[in-house]
């Protein structure tokens, strides 16, 4: 899920463009200037002006060096030139699978005894994504975007129904909204990423957090856990049994915002989705989102589940590391930039005004000031009370999983294959 902007903010591709030239990846010729690969779109200029800031007030050699790339792009150099020995000396990922790599092959720096400060203004749930094995290997450096679950307020009234608190409030909202001929959940399920969320948010509240962790971790048949299987069991039957509209949520393409003009039209009564639709909804449907009728709350607990009701999934931002293989001198300068100048006043404010919310504990004012206040306060209190903030499973896993696992996804929702034979085809990319 990585092509979402953050809300109020658009995406836009374009190719790859060097900003500065100041020095090659991977400790080039100058000894002491620093360089850093970033993303195009999103709220990733706001990074890049971070960037030119550092550089303008910093000394000589203190500079860093920027490159742009596209998502995809991206993802195929890094990991090239990580285990080559010839990354940039800030090395940005989405933690996980990959971040793991990097440990593994001792390609990145152990920042432990260097960000204690910047750890103090973190929220833990996001702080932890960047720890491997009790060591911090990497800091988050821009917004947190957690899947929500949004909802349509007057067909609730309509029905005389309340927002669902927990699953038996599921099941019943299911029922009664299929008697007034409402679909209860607008699905996206033609992209199939959105149907992630409810895999990731079922497995979690069925088993913990523990379960995917055996998944990153490499343990044969992690996948035929029993909260997976529940899991897809439960998605297959909120297709076929009314949770979904069965004739046609297979097609809803939510690149086109589909499933959030289900939500706008009164087609449907819930939508779960990134943070990043809250923005899609006032851009696109105005109307609605000032109605008073948009809504939003936690997903709803699984009564009898082992996992935290608090946890929450989506993307805890993305993160810093610092190269292994740069020399003393970059990496001092990469070290410098993270723990002066990270999430600076003039930043954080440019990403709240933009309608980020960086995962911090002090910045209620400036959330307050805004016009999305009460979706940010939501927001903010929802990563600031989790226990568990689980990355997006297509990034968590290892790159060569991520598409694997969004075909036999889509399987599971066309109703091709079953549970037990999606755990076994996942299996197979088990170390």
């Amino acid at each position: 899920m990585t092509h979402r902007p953050p809300i109020r903010i658009a995406t836009a591709g374009v190719a790859v463009t060097s900003l500065l030239a100041l020095s090659a990846c991977g400790g080039g010729d100058d000894a002491a200037d620093a360089d850093a690969w970033i993303l195009t779109g999103g709220g990733w200029p706001t990074i890049d002006e971070d960037l030119e800031r550092w550089n303008e007030q910093a000394e000589d050699g203190q500079q860093i060096s920027v490159e742009e790339f596209e998502n995809d792009a991206y993802k195929e150099r890094i990991r090239t030139v990580v285990g080559s020995g010839e990354a940039p000396t800030l090395i940005m990922s989405w933690t996980g699978g990959a971040l793991n790599e990097y440990v593994a092959q001792d390609r990145v720096v152990d920042l432990t005894d260097e960000v204690g400060e910047l750890e103090s203004r973190i929220h833990e749930s996001v702080w932890q994504n960047g720890e491997v094995e009790g060591a911090q290997y990497a800091v988050p450096m821009n917004d947190v975007q957690p899947v929500v679950m949004y909802y349509n307020q007057e067909l609730f009234d309509q029905v005389d129904l309340e927002v669902p608190q927990d699953w038996s409030d599921v099941e019943e909202a299911i029922e009664v909204f299929n008697e007034n001929d409402i679909t209860p959940f607008s699905v996206a399920g033609g992209s199939v990423w959105p149907a992630l969320m409810w895999l990731q948010y079922l497995t979690d509240r069925h088993g913990g957090e523990e379960v995917f962790q055996t998944v990153v971790d490499g343990e044969a048949g992690a996948w035929s856990d029993e909260s997976i299987l529940f899991a897809l069991e439960t998605i297959q039957e909120l297709a076929t049994e009314g949770g979904f509209d069965a004739d046609t949520f297979t097609g809803v393409d939510a690149g086109q915002n589909e499933d959030a003009r289900l939500l706008a039209d009164g087609e449907a009564a819930m939508l779960l989705q990134g943070s990043w639709v809250y923005a899609t909804v006032h851009s696109d449907f105005p109307d609605f989102a000032e109605s008073g009728d948009f809504g939003f709350a936690e997903f709803p607990v699984l009564e009898d589940g082992a996992g935290d009701p608090s946890n929450i999934v989506g993307n805890p931002a993305n993160f810093w590391s610092v190269s292994a293989d740069s020399s003393e001198e970059e990496q001092q300068v990469a070290l410098d930039y993270i723990t002066e100048h990270l999430y600076n006043e003039e930043t954080v404010q440019t990403m709240v005004e933009g309608g980020g919310l960086p995962p911090l504990n002090d910045i209620d004012d400036v959330i307050a000031e805004t016009e999305d206040a009460d979706f940010l306060q939501f927001a903010d209190e929802l990563v600031a009370g989790a226990n568990h903030f689980q990355l997006s499973w297509d990034q968590a896993v290892a790159p060569e999983v991520a598409q694997p696992l969004m075909e036999n996804l889509e399987n599971i929702l066309l109703g091709t294959i079953t549970p037990e034979e999606f755990a076994e085809n996942m299996n197979a990319y088990q170390d």
